[in-house]
Order: structure tokens, then sequence, then C-alpha cells
């Protein structure tokens, strides 16, 4: 079993992730009309998210304090690091709102799995699945797969008015990534 310190803090050796080009499409590209359910229990349609900015973190899958990291996790380049990266966004929340930026994580896990983490985290914005690849299918989204599940790559999307206006790929640290979009928002 991990202690809860090992969720919240990343290795000093974790290897970086390079670009590898795969999200070089989705700058400017619309948001399609694939609706993902949130940890809130609602439906968000993603052609929607066109009040203002929207901030949507995509990340490999969070992990559990009851149960171990995999092994050879940490070795995948920008695989590590999804609680810090949401703690971060969690902790600079209300800074992005004053921005007129919304906020929603996303990943391939199922709304119950990622309901655990949303509670657990005290998370004030929802988590959205993707588990059924939807839009993973629809942008292209960077993916690799781990154990034979399929997981989207960490990078953030700053969708305005219904267009991906910025794309922040790839992501390292995932610790210090909200500080990341924060100081890009203020300067947008």
């Amino acid at each position: 079993m991990l202690s809860v310190g090992s969720l919240y803090q990343l290795p000093p050796d974790l290897p970086a992730p390079g670009d590898d080009g795969a999200a070089a499409h989705l700058q400017g590209m619309r948001m399609p009309s694939v609706r993902l359910a949130s940890t809130k229990d609602r439906i968000i349609d993603m052609a929607q998210l066109t009040y203002g900015r929207t901030v949507v973190y995509l990340y490999p899958r969070t992990g559990r304090p009851d149960r171990p990291v995999p092994a050879g996790w940490d070795q995948i380049p920008g695989a590590r690091g999804c609680t810090p990266e949401a703690c971060g966004f969690r902790d600079h929340f209300h800074e992005l709102a004053d921005l007129g930026a919304s906020v929603f994580g996303l990943s391939t896990q199922d709304s119950d799995y990622q309901r655990e983490a949303a509670e657990r985290l005290a998370l004030p914005f929802e988590l959205l699945s993707d588990s059924k690849f939807e839009l993973t299918d629809a942008l292209r989204l960077p993916a690799f797969e781990f154990e034979g599940v399929r997981l989207l790559k960490r990078m953030t999307m700053v969708v305005h008015d219904g267009r991906i206006e910025h794309l922040f790929y790839p992501v390292f640290p995932p610790d210090r990534h909200a500080e990341e979009v924060l100081s890009w928002l203020s300067k947008a």
C-alpha cells in the first residue's frame, strides 16, 4: 500500500516527456459535439464550451492511496504526477476563475473512479470521463498504452469560444503546471 504522501510528491528522477508532435494538429480546432459524463453527474457537451475560456487538462490516470503504483509507471515520460497536477489546479482554482477561466480535468477513467479522486482531493471543479474514447478519437488526442489500457498523454487545452486557443504539450513537471497555465492566462 502507498503512503498518501507518495501520491502527492514526485520522485526526483522522473523522465521528462519530449514533444513528439502528436498535438500539433489541435491548435485552432473547434471542439466537437462529444458529450462526456462528469463527476457531478452532469453531461458536458464539449462543443458547448463557448462561454469565455475553459482550461481542460488531460491526464493519464489518478492513483489511489490503497493501490501501489504499477511497476514501470514512473519510467514512462510524463505519466506520473496526476494527483499533484490536480492539486495544483485545485489550489489555483480561484485565481483561474478570477481570470475568467473555468476548469475541467479529463481522463479515460470512468466517472466512478474519478469521483473518488475528486472527493478525496476536494476538487472544486469537475473531472470528465472519456472512457469510450469519443473525444480522444474525434480530436486524435495523444495517447499511449500501458498494461493493455489506452491512456491520454498529459496535455492542457485552453478552449476559447469553442476553439482550442492554446495548447500546453508536453506538460512537465505536472506539479507546477497550474502555475504555468495561470501565467499564460494572465498575459492572454
